[in-house]
């Protein structure tokens, strides 16, 4: 009763104010029929409260993301049911799902009444134009009488997640690759891209599974032959982005970082759903170990970590580097791939970036720089001393001013893979800008 007290509206106050103010004048002034009039209307506000504090039915509440996790910009659907599970019908409900102001702000509902063990359904749309992860929920349910007088509330405890990724940009296919590594007898040639009649078999060895006896070259041979064991190889590489705060220009969206991680998120699920093993690292260390994208498991985690990823205050890129450099576990000897997105960097910076390329390791690096002039050819200027400094040291060094520059980008340092075919290894001179 003192939790529905505390719940009058400011309706509901005014009655009991003025119910209170004419019994005290019909007393003073002698007037029964005033007496009366504050009776009731001071009578109504308490009836009210006194009705709601003994509602005895329950609530169930269950809420639906569709999809819990999308980029910038786009829509995902809430699907909330509420049901009644008790043996009463519910009054006068206001429903409201605590929504972030980035979100849209709150969604609000009024349910008239829900008839016992029925359930209602109700839906609502939620975007964010800022990457990020986003609590949605509890659900705050308050109830009231049909005359407005009283008001309480309750909570649920659950709630949902929603992950806004960076902008994904599509990336034309290219033949970019990296180390291979794997066990077993050979490569791997499945039936299904070579035929049956391209199975390399071997003399059946003691303790052999039967299964793998290959019967055509059997017959032909005239003597036991089993299947070679398939080697499963796995291209590897690595993912580094520069979170530096003094790296980057701007604020919001259109920041040059903002952009360096949308740039990020598409290559790294442009490799992944190319079948390769990856690993991701910031200047301030590893941030995802080595994961085979195995049925966009790693792209999931690469998304997630990138919606959270902010600037750092680190100075320094000497950590990451180091990181980028290491060897890894599992008979590794480094990352065949190395992709690199930078903000600005200077000449000293560029030349400690340039070390960490080993041997034929094919490295890329994307200069994120949304102050680049064009030239009349309109392709970004490529004399930059950090440029120059990378691609002497043998990386591909692309310029982008967005993330919708990207795919152009991506063409190009594909295009600087086929010419360092040509050239038999030797280091690129211009192009590639």
């Amino acid at each position: 009763m003192r939790r529905a007290l505390a719940g009058l509206t400011t309706r509901g106050r005014s009655f009991v104010a003025a119910g209170a103010t004419a019994i005290v004048c019909a007393f003073v002034l002698g007037e029964r029929d005033l007496l009366r009039a504050g009776v009731l209307v001071l009578a109504l506000p308490l009836l009210c409260t006194l009705a709601v504090s003994r509602t005895r039915y329950r609530l169930a509440c269950a809420r639906r993301l569709d999809p819990s996790r999308l980029p910038v910009g786009h829509e995902a659907k809430v699907d909330l049911r509420m049901e009644n599970v008790s043996r009463l019908p519910s009054g006068l409900l206001l429903v409201e799902d605590q929504v972030p102001y980035t979100l849209g702000g709150r969604a609000r509902f009024v349910l008239d009444r829900i008839e016992p063990h029925g359930a209602r359904e109700l839906t609502y749309r939620i975007r964010s134009d800022v990457r990020g992860r986003y609590r949605v929920g509890p659900l705050i349910v308050r109830l009231a009488d049909p005359f407005g007088m009283v008001e309480l509330v309750r909570s649920f405890s659950l709630a949902d997640t929603l992950t806004v990724t960076p902008t994904i940009v599509p990336l034309p296919p290219g033949r970019l690759t990296g180390a291979w590594t794997g066990g077993g007898d050979s490569l791997a040639r499945t039936v299904s891209s070579a035929g049956e009649d391209d199975v390399a078999p071997r003399e059946y060895r003691h303790g052999d599974d039967l299964r793998r006896v290959h019967w055509r070259s059997t017959a032909r041979r005239g003597e036991l032959m089993v299947r070679r064991e398939e080697q499963h190889w796995q291209s590897s590489g690595a993912l580094f982005l520069d979170t530096r705060r003094i790296a980057h220009r701007g604020d919001g969206p259109g920041a040059s970082f903002e952009q360096a991680v949308s740039v990020t998120a598409s290559v790294g699920v442009h490799l992944g759903r190319a079948g390769m093993g990856l690993r991701f690292v910031t200047d301030g260390g590893e941030a995802l170990p080595h994961s085979v994208s195995f049925e966009g498991v790693f792209e999931g985690t690469l998304l997630d970590a990138l919606a959270v990823v902010r600037p750092s205050d680190g100075r320094s890129l000497t950590s990451g580097l180091a990181a980028l450099r290491g060897t890894r576990s599992h008979g590794r000897e480094g990352d065949g791939l190395i992709v690199a997105v930078f903000g600005a960097l200077d000449a000293e910076e560029a030349r400690t970036v340039a070390a960490v390329r080993r041997g034929t390791a094919t490295c890329v690096a994307i200069l994120v720089d949304d102050s680049t002039d064009t030239e009349t050819t309109g392709r970004n200027t490529a004399g930059r001393p950090a440029a120059r400094l990378l691609r002497a040291a043998g990386w591909r060094v692309v310029t982008v001013r967005s993330a919708t520059d990207l795919a152009g980008a991506w063409a190009l340092a594909d295009q600087a893979s086929e010419d360092l075919a040509r050239n038999g290894g030797a280091g690129l001179k211009g192009g590639g800008s």
